[in-house]
């Protein structure tokens, strides 16, 4: 059984950036990617972007491009995602998962992790 948790999210200024962490136990498949996510309090789940963990190769949403990147730390078992220039509207919950690669959306996650939130303040 695979497991994940995240980590790193609190309540930080907009303008700033905000790195968070998944790290999960047990073993994944070589085809496997770790997804990010975040959900907004009354809208659905939404993909922000994806790793594929044998090579490292990111998928990015459109929604976010240039201010996220996603990576992986393959010994640490751990993906980061670091959103930089914060905005208001990126309060939410945060989460990630794992599924086949490439990921980019939710219907492709076979393990969740519990989320973390992130609260942008002005």
């Amino acid at each position: 059984q695979v497991q994940l948790v995240e980590s790193g999210g609190g309540v930080v200024q907009a303008g700033t950036s905000l790195r968070l962490s998944c790290t999960f136990s047990g073993r994944i498949l070589s085809s496997a990617g770790v997804g990010w996510f975040r959900q907004a309090p009354n809208k659905v789940r939404e993909f922000v972007g994806s790793v594929r963990w044998s090579s490292g190769t990111t998928l990015i949403a459109s929604s976010v491009k240039g201010r996220l990147s996603v990576s992986r730390d393959s010994s640490k078992k751990t993906s980061y995602l670091q959103l930089d220039t914060l905005q208001l509207e990126d309060t939410g919950t945060y989460f990630c998962g794992i599924g086949p690669a490439p990921i980019d959306a939710p219907r492709q996650i076979k393990y969740w992790g519990q989320g973390t939130q992130v609260t942008v303040s002005s």
